[in-house]
């Protein structure tokens, strides 16, 4: 391709709406451009890209015996009412797009298919000769986000592949699972990234078990725990880890004491002169399910320890059909003006005890009239401990379960695991962090689906079985942006050969110079005629505008018909080293071959 012929328009100022270092240079080197708030429009360079990593991820899953396909993007809201999604997606998480049609229906744009392929597969699967099966598509989606940012790593339109499998037992479900991680391993790796598959939260998808592959980035929204030792590693949403030991409790027998300004752990622990291991913090939060109810949860935690949100919602979701519901649509600890809409007098805020009495709520058919108390582990087995006297300006110290207080009923793990703790596998590997974008994720759904909608096969039997389901995503423009922002540098993207939109940029320094063109014409043609894809900057102007642009986009080799010629030779650049060497015009082409193929193993 000449780059005089090619929609091509640089930067050299950074954007203003943009905020990582990927998002700018993709911007700046004229991939992309913003037609609206988390919309996109991918320009020929960022295209070519797309099309590289959707080919990469299409070989892989066709290597596995999946089924290529393509699912309508505009869904009936009938099919998500069905598997009770649509509350979720609509009201609770609040990402799907929905509209009304004009013969009165609901329907919404879709940001996964786990409905639709399961009403395909309710239609056409009857017999388990047809298991199992794996059908993917790579299509584009549409989410609601509610702060697009970032670009292309969360915009409200973007592409991604989507697989879903049927089975009929779960021993198969886990063999195309295997299937699926060894794919996504391959796909990474052929894509040249860094990355690592850590345990994962199934979210708003459900399922027993899932698994992140997670793109290697100081910029990653996601924090990742993970043991040196290679045997463990998890999203932090999900991470578990032993805590730190309890420290001997300065405390022997119970009292209640004034501990006036010690709303705050830290202030608490110093005034009494103990470890915030000896104390029991207890979290108020307020729900509020889909069918309006709000129930009012304490949770006790070790003073040391933080609640993680996504555990606890996880745990309060199991709760909801005894409140007639089926999922959450907020979580949030109160504030001031929320407690007025149910509290009966004011809380002793700073100061709450586990077992905080039900008359602090106040009569009302859309409150819950008992607050539902949960443990995390930490607390069982601590005694002599510390905690709140539910009056403000009091603690009570050397109190115990089962003596002082009553030890909640549901007893989970609920706390949020951190860099430095112990890791559960073996005690003597700590937790280390990093960060890291997630580019795939793949889940082991079960029958949640199939159930819910009825999909059934008949067995060796003849008896009639639900369908056993799993889900595999990988963000196809996630991952381009990914590979970005894990490898540039101050003068622009570095990008992996494999997916970069063109392997070798062949420019001319000096376009009035008859040497130089024709020297840049034959490369041209001699890479193009052996497979390599070449850009041709052919362009009128300064040679120093056209290295900083063949820099910023990136491009893995550079040619430089310049002064060598003189000599018979080019310079030639590699992007990602900055190495420089002069090569005979004779040797480039079989050379730029060698590298490529070192890079790419074909």
């Amino acid at each position: 391709m000449r780059l005089s012929q090619m929609l091509f328009v640089t930067l050299r100022e950074e954007p203003a709406e943009a905020e990582i270092p990927s998002h700018k240079l993709l911007l700046r080197a004229g991939y992309i451009r913003r037609i609206g708030s988390g919309i996109y429009a991918y320009l020929p360079l960022m295209w070519r890209v797309l099309k590289k990593v959707s080919q990469i991820v299409r070989e892989e899953m066709d290597a596995t015996g999946a089924q290529e396909c393509l699912l309508p993007q505009i869904q009936p809201a009938e099919l998500w009412q069905e598997s009770g999604r649509w509350d979720t997606y609509t009201k609770a998480e609040g990402i799907m797009f929905s509209l009304i049609d004009r013969a009165d229906r609901q329907l919404g744009l879709g940001p996964t298919h786990e409905e639709v392929i399961t009403a395909i597969a309710k239609d056409m699967i009857r017999s388990y000769r047809q298991l199992p099966l794996n059908l993917y598509q790579i299509q584009t989606k549409f989410r609601d986000e509610i702060r697009p940012r970032f670009g292309l790593m969360r915009g409200r339109e973007f592409i991604m592949k989507d697989a879903y499998s049927f089975h009929g037992d779960e021993s198969s479900l886990k063999q195309t699972y295997q299937d699926m991680d060894r794919a996504y391993r391959n796909i990474l790796t052929r894509c040249g990234l860094a990355f690592r598959p850590v345990e994962a939260d199934s979210g708003a998808i459900g399922g027993s078990g899932s698994q992140e592959f997670m793109v290697l980035a100081d910029a990653g929204e996601d924090e990742i725990l993970y043991t040196e030792d290679g045997k463990y590693a998890a999203n932090v949403e999900k991470a578990d880890s032993l805590p730190a030991d309890v420290e001997p409790s300065p405390f022997s027998s119970y009292e209640k004491l004034e501990t006036p300004g010690t709303e705050t752990i830290e202030k608490l622990c110093k005034f009494l002169k103990c470890s915030p291991t000896n104390v029991v913090k207890n979290v108020l939060y307020e729900t509020v399910y889909d069918n309006g109810m709000t129930v009012l949860v304490l949770v006790s935690i070790r003073g040391d320890r933080d609640v993680n949100e996504v555990k606890i919602q996880n745990e309060l979701v199991k709760l909801a059909p005894q409140y007639n519901a089926q999922t959450i649509i907020s979580l949030r600890v109160p504030d001031e003006t929320a407690q007025k809409k149910w509290a009966a007098k004011p809380l002793p805020l700073g100061y709450i005890a586990p077992n905080l009495e039900d008359d602090y709520l106040s009569p009302n058919k859309n409150v819950a009239p008992k607050f539902v108390p949960i443990a995390d582990k930490t607390i069982v087995n601590l005694t002599n401990f510390v905690t709140g006297a539910n009056e403000s300006g009091y603690h009570v110290v050397g109190a115990n379960w089962d003596k002082e207080f009553t030890l909640p009923k549901l007893i989970v793990d609920v706390r949020t695991a951190q860099a430095g703790d112990r890791a559960l596998h073996d005690p003597k590997q700590t937790l280390k962090s990093a960060r890291g974008i997630e580019a795939g994720h793949i889940f082991q759904l079960g029958t949640k689906y199939s159930q819910a909608m009825g999909a059934t096969y008949t067995d060796e039997a003849g008896k009639e079985q639900p369908l056993w389901m799993g889900c595999y995503g990988i963000g196809v423009s996630r991952l381009a942006q990914a590979a970005v922002e894990q490898s540039y540098d101050k003068n622009g993207i570095i990008w992996p050969v494999a997916i970069a939109p063109y392997q070798v940029i062949v420019v001319i320094p000096n376009t009035s110079s008859q040497e130089q063109v024709a020297a840049a014409e034959k490369l041209y043609q001699d890479l193009d005629r052996v497979g390599i894809e070449t850009l041709l900057d052919d362009r009128d102007g300064r040679a120093g505008v056209k290295f900083k642009d063949a820099d910023l986009i990136g491009i893995p080799y550079r040619i430089v018909t310049g002064r060598s010629l003189t000599q018979g030779k080019v310079e030639v650049v590699k992007r990602a080293s900055g190495d420089s060497q002069e090569l005979s015009i004779d040797e480039v082409v079989s050379t730029i071959q060698k590298w490529i193929e070192a890079e790419i193993g074909n």
